[in-house]
């Protein structure tokens, strides 16, 4: 027997569960399929722009209430230890990912929103409808389906999505620690293949995240030994991690990680969040672009299931539209500069510019980040 829901939301993650709180708003029948229980820690950077305060605001969701720290300076260092500071054009907040997801997996089931902990292994669509199998051998059908479920998963292998049949040469490790370190300041260290974010989330926790190349990795025998050759060569780094106190006894990781361009909808599926595009961490703006990402989706969703967009085919057009409209320049902005950076001489020349034009910095981070979110 299958089960029918309006809109299905496959990955309850910042997008997922953003789409899912906005659509329940309006009394849509929406069911949720997230594979892992709440709370849970992610490998992510943990810094938002303020851009989705207002949409957050209007999910009913104040980020604040949960003991988000306000950040307003910016902090930049290269692999030559050379080192420069700006305030953020617009600001931000950081907050763990254990936190905000189990707060918004609290409001979405407040909304009535269906949540089930379970996997998809396959998603088909015929004759203007979805079929949706889980793992435990359940099905559901609806109207709509949302892509949520993150960087990769065994559903971009099913679809053949070009991204997925490329290789991915990245991993991300991350570790909350205790220490020193002013809350208003996101940083960003630069090493040898790779770069680290340091901010603050709630409880006085420091979050340290950082992304390397695999090949850069693999050199070594383990994190710690990465860690001590690779990463404390950037002696900002090195005092940081040798100066704090870890909360956990290991740090998270994750492998495969892919910049590669994604199209934002697959076989009829609205991708969102990372399933959608990913933006690189040097550019701390992907958890932003996830939860706007969801207010696209969502509202022209609405649209569509009120009869004011009149065929799905208009519906695919139009969010492929506005994604790239938000999203596209973010995505090569971000490239572009990450690329400057893993080069030494290119992006010391760039700091020392850098330094004797200091209005410059501001105008280069406004390329990876949005204006506020109108509602």
């Amino acid at each position: 027997m299958k089960t029918s829901f309006e809109i299905i939301i496959i990955g309850g993650g910042l997008a997922g569960l953003c789409n899912a709180i906005h659509l329940s708003k309006f009394g849509k029948k929406v069911l949720l399929i997230e594979k892992n229980s709440y709370p849970k820690h992610k490998v992510c950077g943990e810094y938002i722009s303020n851009e989705v305060l207002s949409y957050l605001d209007f999910l009913n969701i104040n980020p604040f209430n949960f003991g988000a720290v306000k950040i307003d300076d910016f902090q930049l260092s290269t692999t030559k230890n050379k080192v420069i500071t700006t305030k953020l054009p617009l600001g931000g907040f950081g907050i763990s990912r254990y936190t905000l997801d189990f707060e918004l997996y609290k409001k979405a089931k407040e909304n009535g929103v269906v949540i089930l902990q379970d996997a998809v292994i396959d998603v088909s669509f015929k004759n203007n409808e979805f079929t949706i199998e889980t793992k435990e051998n359940k099905c559901f059908n609806s109207k709509i389906c949302i892509g949520a479920f993150g960087k990769r998963s065994v559903l971009d292998v099913k679809m053949q999505r070009e991204f997925i049949q490329k290789k991915s040469p990245y991993l991300g490790v991350k570790i909350h620690v205790k220490g020193n370190f002013p809350k208003n300041k996101v940083a960003l260290h630069n090493f040898k293949g790779g770069y680290c974010g340091v901010s603050k989330v709630e409880n006085d926790t420091i979050n340290l995240c950082y992304i390397t190349s695999f090949s850069a990795f693999k050199k070594h025998k383990n994190i710690s030994d990465f860690q001590e050759n690779i990463v404390f060569k950037n002696t900002f780094l090195k005092e940081m991690f040798q100066n704090a106190t870890p909360v956990w006894e290991q740090p998270l990781s994750i492998s495969q990680i892919s910049f590669e361009t994604k199209n934002p909808v697959e076989n009829h599926i609205l991708m969102s969040g990372d399933a959608a595009g990913m933006i690189h961490p040097l550019c701390g703006n992907g958890m932003s672009m996830a939860i706007q990402s969801a207010q696209i989706a969502s509202k022209l969703i609405l649209n569509y299931l009120n009869d004011e967009i009149e065929s799905r085919k208009k519906l695919e057009n139009l969010y492929i539209r506005q994604w790239n409209k938000q999203f596209k320049w973010r995505l090569k902005a971000g490239y572009f500069i990450a690329m400057l950076f893993r080069k030494d001489k290119i992006a010391s020349f760039l700091l020392s510019i850098l330094k004797k034009i200091p209005f410059l910095l501001p105008i280069i981070i406004k390329q990876t980040h949005g204006k506020p979110i109108k509602n």
